[in-house]
């Protein structure tokens, strides 16, 4: 069917409490590049950062929602990479991060869970080697 969507890529925006710390923390724990910032009037608004084929906008919160209101709670997102999965999650430890889930095999895969400084869930797997 011509009207079904067939999708090549995601890119997601994350609205988040310190967006320069933010930024960092995906470059320094699982090897994010930092790809652009967008400032308005000399005050930072997002940071564009990317891993490959993938992009992430994490967006400055502007507060009008309340400052303190839980920012990645409910939300979650799976990357999958043909890397070492133990390897990237070894990263992650030496960074800092606390792991939701080691490595560990599932359906078919290796994955690990983690979440960033606001509560996003972020799983990564890749394919089992035979």
């Amino acid at each position: 069917m011509d009207d079904l969507l067939t999708a090549r890529s995601l890119e997601v925006a994350l609205t988040v409490a310190a967006v320069r710390t933010s930024a960092e923390w995906y470059r320094d724990t699982l090897g994010f590049t930092i790809d652009r910032e967008f400032e308005r009037d000399g005050r930072l608004l997002a940071i564009r950062i990317s891993a490959g084929a993938i992009q992430i906008l994490l967006a400055q919160d502007d507060g009008a929602k309340g400052a303190d209101r839980p920012k990645g709670e409910g939300f979650s997102f799976q990357i999958t990479t043909a890397q070492p999965i133990d390897a990237i999650a070894a990263r992650a430890k030496r960074a800092g991060a606390v792991l939701d889930l080691e490595p560990t095999d599932a359906r078919g895969a290796r994955v690990f869970r983690l979440s960033d400084p606001d509560g996003f869930r972020i799983t990564i797997s890749s394919p089992r080697e035979p």
